[in-house]
């Protein structure tokens, strides 16, 4: 499956210290959610539907990591 991601409005996290080496996140038009390394930005993306997402949040909530994306 491929997904166009050319109008994706990227985002770090508000917990990114020193803004580098992190990754950043893009809710899609599609409702899919995108992810990519922050240092490579025209590199590869992973993109997750919403309920991988929510089980992936929902997990670091678990952990005790809030995620704030």
């Amino acid at each position: 499956m491929s997904i166009d991601l050319t109008d994706a409005a990227w985002f770090k996290s508000s917990r990114s210290a020193s803004g580098k080496e992190c990754v950043e996140v893009a809710h899609l038009r599609s409702g899919m959610v995108g992810v990519r390394d922050s240092k490579n930005p025209s590199g590869a993306a992973l993109v997750f539907g919403p309920g991988e997402w929510d089980t992936f949040t929902a997990g670091l909530r678990a952990a005790g990591s809030e995620p704030t994306v």
